[in-house]
């Protein structure tokens, strides 16, 4: 978890840079490592009940976003700015009839 802070304290501080340059920007984040790593950990014997996806989902959101939104708050008040950073938790809604779920193409877990 360490590694992750880290690595988000230094992309906050070049989100901040080009913030202090007049950009507007939003970051999203895709989760899937973080969501496949959870898949990974929630099934099989002697384990916990599978989570379902779209709580697991919302769960890698809440944890990515409250590491950005804290990382880039402490860069904003290192450098005396006076932005703030929030935090969004998403829902997507997906046609069950789509094409693309008979081969989909992102895996999200260990095979």
């Amino acid at each position: 978890m360490s590694d992750q802070f880290d690595v988000t304290r230094e992309t906050c501080q070049h989100v901040a840079e080009l913030l202090s340059r007049g950009w507007s920007l939003v970051l999203t984040h895709g989760n899937g490592p973080q969501v496949g790593f959870i898949c990974g950990g929630s099934a099989g014997p002697g384990r916990a009940a599978p989570v379902p996806l779209d709580s697991i989902g919302a769960d890698t959101q809440g944890a990515l976003g409250y590491m950005i939104q804290q990382q880039l708050g402490n860069e904003f008040r290192r450098r005396g700015m006076p932005h703030r950073a929030v935090t969004v938790v998403t829902q997507v809604l997906v046609d069950a009839d789509d094409p693309a779920f008979r081969e989909p193409t992102k895996p999200i877990a260990r095979s």
